[in-house]
């Protein structure tokens, strides 16, 4: 059971109920220790006058903010406990706004609010029910740990959540900080439309659980293969970057791509339902996890439309792993590199984005 990590009430108008904030996320990066090299000799950090280059004691150092060059105002520990806003212990909403106007840059750090008792729990589902029914945050500050925040609580299926924001002096403006942003011209045209014809080929629901940190995963793998003394592969360049002159050959290109591999079919649940693209024309949504519809036809449909008919070769082993590696030629490095998790493939972090694609598709290739 978590421990909350602050405890007061909230109160919207004359209603106050008691709760508690408790972390909805947890870190999963993997963390290593300073070492000198050749050595298992741990590096500590020191507070080093820079000038003498001797240590200084913790007692010994004060903050200072620089008002011009070398130039200080000393401000002491105690002076700013003085101002310092004292622990809130009331979450008072003072607007309620609509959800979809607060803009996504403005979300810092989500926390879970639970109610503080059985008792309590009537008070919190009426909180909770309302901000789901009309879509609304609720907008209010508070203190935690010395530091005020600026808060939007809102609601999901079964909590209400908390999401710290950013104030608005501490998002910057993006035309000031970007440069060579677009003048602000429409796409429009045949290309528009083909890139909302490939949007919605790659559609799929939201199922979180279907993305993973690969780069911690390959983190972990690359520890344990370095334990056992083995070689590790340099990592892939980058694509270049796509031709204007050649966008539409490009885009049409992914689209045919992305319809022949099954990418967003089979993601979309539903009972394979057909649902009309941006150009009109019809496509089948598929049904199940990423990839069903895709292995399905290259088992059956895919492989029969090579002209050989209906026999048993292709039907057969070759026929099934030619359909499979049709269909792993598809996917991203990224979604090979799942897959390979899933199925504990070995040495899969040293292996390039072809010999995952034989790994999977049956054909082990050396690493």
């Amino acid at each position: 059971m978590a421990r909350a990590i602050w405890t007061g009430v909230i109160t919207f108008g004359l209603v106050t109920v008691p709760v508690g904030l408790y972390a909805a996320t947890e870190d999963h990066t993997v963390h290593f220790h300073q070492l000198q090299r050749g050595t298992a000799d741990r590096i500590r950090n020191r507070r080093v006058n820079e000038r003498t280059g001797k240590e200084v004691e913790t007692d010994d150092i004060v903050k200072g903010y620089e008002v011009s060059k070398g130039e200080y105002v000393i401000v002491e520990p105690d002076e700013l406990d003085e101002i310092a806003p004292g622990r809130s212990q009331v979450i008072e909403i003072s607007d309620f706004v609509d959800l979809d106007a607060i803009e996504p840059v403005y979300f810092a750090r989500t926390y879970y609010v639970g109610p503080r008792g059985e008792e309590y729990q009537k008070v919190y589902e009426l909180l909770r029910a309302a901000l789901a029914e009309a879509n609304k945050a609720g907008i209010a500050t508070f203190v935690m740990r010395g530091k005020e925040y600026l808060t939007a609580l809102r609601a999901e299926d079964q909590a209400v959540v908390l999401q710290t924001l950013h104030w608005a002096d501490e998002v910057r403006d993006p035309r000031e900080e970007l440069p060579g942003l677009p003048t602000g011209r429409a796409a429009r045209g045949k290309e528009l439309d083909v890139a909302l014809q490939l949007v919605d080929a790659l559609s799929a629901p939201w199922e979180p659980g279907r993305y993973h940190d690969t780069y911690q995963e390959k983190v972990r793998e690359l520890v344990q293969a370095k334990a056992q003394g083995e070689e590790i592969a340099l990592a892939e360049e980058a694509p270049e970057a796509t031709d204007v002159i050649d966008l539409m050959k490009v885009l049409e290109s992914s689209l045919d791509h992305a319809r022949s591999s099954g990418a967003g079919r089979g993601r979309q649940g539903g009972t394979g339902s057909s649902r009309t693209a941006p150009s009109g024309r019809a496509k089948s949504s598929g049904s199940g996890s990423r990839g069903t519809a895709a292995r399905s036809t290259g088992r059956g449909t895919g492989a029969k439309s090579t002209g050989r008919g209906s026999g048993a070769k292709d039907t057969g082993p070759r026929s099934r792993g030619r359909g499979a590696k049709r269909e792993l030629a598809g996917l991203s490095k990224a979604e090979l590199y799942q897959r390979a998790t899933a199925r504990d493939v070995p040495g899969r972090s040293r292996m390039s984005r072809e010999q995952l694609i034989d790994a999977l598709s049956g054909r082990t290739r050396a690493a």
